[in-house]
């Protein structure tokens, strides 16, 4: 557990062992109404009228069968998460004190030895990587992202380069790509300060984990996986941890369905440390512009738990019969083809893949993903969808009963355009 205040005399946190127990269970509120949205007025915004929040604004919600997009507002958090947010604003409390409770209660969920709440996997990304290169000296903390002087480059496989690095090479590092073990090797030197790993292209990548991880102990040069997208499984949560990464990060408003502006740092106890001093509440630092409230925090713990206590193989049993309906409901349709598949790492979930035979239906996949965002009710699939004749359909993010919409919405498009 990190030592966020020294001597820490923070009371039980939330009563009792888990936070879940303390969480009563909270009245039924009334469903967004997924109609057409009404222009906005200029009367204050508030809940609990006729009209939605959103119809109030003039914005049209949207049914989900495309997955955990941040651009689409990711998960749906649970009733219990809602009401440990509510009930932990009415509050002022130590931010360092409650994430360092949170810390010790993550790390007995997960068998890390050190964890942080952030506000995103991507903001963790930053923490993390500053905490590589300007650990816990105050000085150093201070003058990032100038790292002259500094431990300064960033080992990364050229396969594994993605758009979310650039939360890495925020914080002042030079990212230094490499293909082969024989080029990771040579790249490391002086001015190494961290070895980041995807999880979502270890495929792709010619050095895998457990040899990734077998290179950094050698050279004594930390290793960092994003896996922010890759729950579930659940185990996963607590694998990359138990194979030596020394950072690991996932997103907390995706699988776990915590607040979407949340993210899990877990690893060595030295490194959280220094990634809580490079960021908020403390005001000079890289991370601050990264703030997290106790709000997410408490919610992101909540939702955490929830995830590990969950059934997840009826889950899956739900989501598999979510898929038949759907494919079922287009079964009928000549030149309509349908196929279960499982994404291998990020959203590994049941999904769907719908084809059909242009002649028959002289659509592109991008042509039906419209007719269905623009329709009533308003759907969106996976943006996997293109010129070719096919969409692919994500059902775990939806809520009971909208598999039924999706697939008459699916089914009338279908049919509607054919020749």
């Amino acid at each position: 557990m990190p030592s966020f205040l020294s001597p820490w005399s923070r009371r039980q946190f939330l009563k009792g062992t888990g936070l879940i127990s303390s969480v009563s269970s909270v009245a039924a509120g009334s469903s967004l109404s997924s109609t057409s949205a009404a222009s906005a007025s200029d009367s204050p915004i508030r809940a609990g009228r006729a009209r939605s929040v959103y119809q109030q604004l003039g914005v049209r919600p949207l049914i989900n069968a495309a997955g955990t997009y941040t651009a689409l507002s990711a998960s749906i958090m649970p009733r219990e998460v809602l009401q440990a947010m509510e009930e932990a604003s009415r509050y002022h409390v130590s931010i360092a004190e409650l994430q360092q409770a949170a810390s010790k209660r993550i790390c007995q969920l997960l068998g890390s030895e050190a964890a942080l709440i952030t506000a995103g996997a991507a903001a963790a990304l930053t923490l993390g990587t500053a905490a590589c290169v300007a650990g816990k000296d105050p000085e150093k903390i201070k003058r990032l992202p100038d790292t002259a002087g500094m431990k300064n480059e960033v080992i990364i496989q050229k396969s594994h380069r993605f758009s979310y690095d650039h939360a890495v090479r925020a914080v002042g590092i030079k990212l230094i790509e490499v293909e082969t073990r024989k080029q990771l090797e040579d790249a490391i030197n002086e001015k190494t300060a961290m070895m980041l790993f995807l999880n979502y292209a270890d495929p792709k990548g010619q050095v895998k984990r457990k040899e990734f991880v077998e290179i950094g102990k050698r050279a004594g040069v930390p290793t960092f996986i994003d896996a922010a997208a890759d729950v579930p499984p659940a185990e996963r949560l607590s694998e990359y941890i138990r194979l030596g990464f020394d950072l690991v990060t996932f997103s907390g408003g995706k699988g776990l369905r915590g607040p979407q502006c949340s993210g899990l740092l877990l690893g060595r106890k030295d490194l959280i440390e220094a990634a809580f001093l490079n960021g908020s509440p403390h005001s000079d630092t890289i991370g601050r512009l990264a703030k997290v409230g106790k709000e997410e925090i408490v919610g992101l713990l909540v939702a955490l738990e929830l995830y590990l206590n969950r059934d997840h193989k009826t889950e899956w049993r739900i989501w598999e019969s979510r898929v038949r309906h759907i494919a079922d409901a287009v079964s009928d349709l000549r030149g309509v083809r349908t196929e279960m598949f499982v994404p291998e790492i990020a959203n590994q979930s049941p999904h769907l893949r719908i084809e059909w035979d242009q002649k028959l239906i002289p659509m592109k996949g991008v042509d039906v993903a419209k007719l269905l965002r623009d329709g009533e009710p308003r759907i969106e699939v996976r943006p996997s969808a293109g010129d070719k004749p096919v969409i692919e359909i994500a059902v775990w993010m939806l809520q009971p009963g909208e598999h039924r919409i999706v697939a008459s919405r699916v089914r009338e498009v279908l049919k509607k355009n054919k020749t």
